[in-house]
Parts: C-alpha cells; structure tokens; sequence
C-alpha cells in the first residue's frame, strides 16, 4: 500500500512538474507573440511628420518673401470625383499668379490637358464650367494662396484669417500655413480648399528669409465635384 501511495505520489509530482512546464512553455509562447505583435504595430505605425514651427512670427513677415514666388512646378497623384464617377492619374502642374499649365496622365499617357493665360482657358477635353472653375480657379488659387488682392489680415489666438470681399484664407499660427480656403465665385457659389500634412522643400530657396514649407495634401470642393491632391515633389522659381 505504501509503495502504491508512493508510486502515486510520485505520478502527482511528475504530472505537477509537467504542468508547471507546460505553463511556463504557453506563458513564454504569448510573450513571443505579444512582442511580435508589437514590432509588428510599431513598424506599421505612421512615421513621424515633421512641423514647421513659426511661433512668434507674424505672417506679415513672411507674405513678402512668399510673393518673391513668380511660379510654381508640382508633380502630383490626382483623384478626381464627380458625382458617382471617379477618376485618377498622375498630373504635372505648372502655375504662376495668371497663368496655368496642367496635364494629367493614366496609365502613362496624356488624358487631359488644361492651359490658362490671363483669364483665356483652353483645354481637352473641354471643361464645363463646373470643371473649369474646380481645375483653374481651384488649383491656382491653392497653390498661390499668398497672393490675395486688397486682403486684410484679421487674428484670433492661434489662428490668422487673411481675407477680402471674395476669398478667406485661415491659416496657422504654428505653421504659417493654410488649413483652410475659401473662394466665393461670381455667382455667389463657394469652392473651398482643405490642407494637411506639411512638407519642407529641400532644394535651394534662400531667396526666401525663412525655409519654405508646403501643404502636400489638397481637397478641392465645388458642388458635387471634389479633387483630391497628393503633391509628389514641389519647385518654387523667382
């Protein structure tokens, strides 16, 4: 009996020491999980943006430099939404306060084209006047957002608002950057541009007082229309 007692006792003692490993084998199988799955959320997780930081800078400071600006050259990812269509392409953008020069590619070829000198407009396809006022008026004027006729500049604590009777500008204070527009038409609709995620322009600009930054992330409304930017690369020439 007591050699049976023992035999069981040891059996006790061998199934608890194969427990306790099994437990430590599964503890030690869920750290390994759980720090793989953290690598995994930390190499996922969006990179940090860098902000451009113009504290205790007035915009009045920096307009003069920005209006140095004759014309700008951009390469961007465009998607283009118009009722229950939509359409994308790469674009190639050349634009100075009067003037534009737009074309959008799919797939490598050339499907659109829209030029723009002094208020003339000539395209092809030819634009609508909904179209017209979303791809001129709207890509100009988000690009070449500092040149505002008779505008006047208003402040609230972290925000300043640089408007005149058709155009409203909301800017930064952070940034010196505009987060918002809009653009009352001569019909009285309005477009409005949306901004977001801030980039610095590496190439040389030290015609500029300070470094030149730009709003890489565009949405044009109009109507039922919206243009959606992505700038890809972003040249600035005096």
């Amino acid at each position: 009996m007591w050699k049976r007692l023992s035999t069981i006792s040891g059996y006790s003692r061998l199934s608890a020491v194969i427990s306790q490993q099994s437990k430590i084998k599964n503890l030690i199988t869920h750290c390994s999980l759980l720090i793989a799955f953290l690598l995994l959320t930390v190499s996922c997780a969006p990179k940090h943006v860098e902000m451009p930081s113009y504290k205790g800078v007035s915009l009045n400071d920096i307009l003069p430099a920005l209006q140095n600006i004759k014309a700008i050259e951009a390469t961007m990812s465009v998607v283009y939404e118009k009722q229950d269509s939509s359409m994308q392409g790469d674009a190639v953008l050349k634009v100075s306060d009067d003037s534009l020069d737009f074309r959008i590619y799919h797939l490598g070829f050339l499907a659109g084209e829209i030029q723009e000198d002094r208020g003339i407009i000539r395209s092809n396809p030819r634009l609508d006047r909904n179209e017209s006022a979303i791809l001129v008026n709207g890509l100009r004027n988000s690009f070449f957002w500092w040149n505002i006729q008779n505008g006047a500049i208003h402040e609230s604590e972290d925000m300043y608002i640089l408007k005149n009777s058709y155009r409203k500008i909301i800017i930064s204070k952070d940034t010196l950057l505009p987060v918002q527009q809009t653009i009352e038409l001569y019909n009285g609709e309005k477009l409005n541009i949306f901004y977001d995620l801030p980039q610095r322009v590496d190439e040389d600009s030290s015609f500029l007082t300070t470094p030149l930054w730009y709003q890489s992330h565009l949405k044009i409304e109009f109507q039922n229309q919206i243009v959606m930017i992505r700038v890809l690369s972003y040249s600035a020439l005096r």
